[in-house]
């Protein structure tokens, strides 16, 4: 099955290559692989008749039971002894977690969660309405020595929630919703997930839909998490979304349409932090980008995340905002003063690789090498 073919029913085996996406397609690789997946006969019950925003209480104890029962929670405990990489769906939470052995590697919230307990009173009033059950985001991503990257539930702004794709501009039927701050519209999971294991990767592609004032499904998403087996290089994410539109008339931008929105980070306090951002120049050919942040987060060693593209995304190279006092970046989309259209027929695909290895900095030759593996130009060496 190629990347852009829809969630699946039934267990299959594959190969494929350690690059991230290019053309919308995967090179092959010897890269045995196991997947799970939930029939959607099974996963209905899930995303009808419950609650729209309340969604994991409604259903955790039929989505544990559903779960275990066919293998999932049964088979793979994260304790269990093994180098393999592993999705594995938390029996108590119904999120999924990645291992690579023993180590944890991300977290990827797909069922809806609630605002911790007592949380509402660390908020200064004005910005309760941003404390809002959220789903489909990852928290945490862990470092090479188990520190967390990313932070959630952050009491400046409630709504940042990890790594998360969305944009403050949802644009339906004359009105404006905020995907990024958790207002009108949201993203919500169907239950349609598949997990798959191996010994190079682990992945998780899951079904959401998004709901303006959770009620209309306005956007199909599909969001495919892989975690690649860490190397001498460290270790790499790939990300891929796909964005569909469900109705007529919708369209996504940035705050203001020059501000944030796309693949938005919100990362754990670093100590001697430092944010890079490098693009070619345009007559550059390849034209290379990328943007990382480096220094030591609490609890762990000094370590770098760092953010490649995908060449084929529209409007490459997608322009860098930052804010250092959160600290936050991204690569936005769509460009600066435009918005983005989304249709019924021609789906939006963005793809891009983290990279996560020890150490507070990375040469721009070993920064360059990066950005061709992951665009499957050349090895790293």
């Amino acid at each position: 099955m190629c990347a852009t073919a829809g969630l699946s029913s039934s267990v299959e085996y594959m190969n494929r290559e350690k690059h991230c996406w290019t053309s919308q397609q995967w090179h092959p690789k010897t890269a045995h692989t196991n997947l799970q997946t939930r029939s959607e006969g099974e996963m209905n019950m899930f995303s009808k008749n419950t609650c729209p925003y309340l969604w994991s209480t409604c259903a955790s104890l039929v989505l544990s039971s559903v779960l275990c029962g066919n293998g999932i929670c049964g088979e793979k405990q994260p304790g269990q002894a093994s180098s393999k990489m592993r999705a594995v769906t938390d029996p108590r939470t119904g999120q999924v977690d990645i291992f690579d052995g023993l180590r944890p590697v991300l977290r990827y919230n797909y069922r809806t969660i609630e605002p911790p307990k007592d949380f509402a009173k660390q908020v200064k009033p004005a910005s309760l309405k941003y404390a809002w059950p959220r789903s489909d985001y990852i928290h945490p991503l862990y470092g090479p020595n188990g520190e967390e990257l990313t932070a959630d539930w952050n009491h400046d702004h409630p709504h940042h929630r990890g790594i998360y794709w969305a944009w403050p501009e949802v644009q339906y039927k004359g009105k404006t919703g905020d995907l990024h701050a958790l207002q009108y519209v949201f993203a919500r999971p169907t239950g349609k997930i598949e997990l798959r294991d191996g010994d190079e990767y682990a992945e998780v592609m899951a079904e959401n839909r998004w709901m303006w004032e959770d009620k209309i499904p306005i956007v199909h998403e599909t969001a495919t998490i892989r975690a690649w087996k860490t190397g001498r290089h460290g270790r790499y994410v790939d990300l891929r979304f796909v964005f569909k539109a469900m109705e007529e008339g919708v369209s996504i931008a940035r705050r203001g349409t020059k501000h944030y929105g796309g693949l938005n980070m919100r990362l754990a306090k670093i100590s001697d932090m430092r944010l890079i951002h490098h693009v070619d120049k345009p007559d550059s050919k390849p034209r290379m980008a990328w943007q990382a942040a480096s220094g030591t987060w609490p609890g762990g060693k000094p370590a770098l995340l760092a953010v490649f593209e995908n060449k084929n995304n529209p409007q490459y190279p997608a322009d860098y905002i930052q804010y250092p006092a959160l600290p936050w970046f991204q690569p936005a989309f769509p460009k600066s003063g435009t918005r983005y259209t989304l249709e019924k027929n021609k789906p939006l695909v963005l793809e891009y690789r983290l990279w996560i290895h020890g150490g507070k900095a990375a040469t721009e030759s070993e920064y360059r090498d990066q950005w061709g593996e992951c665009n499957a130009l050349k090895k790293a060496k």
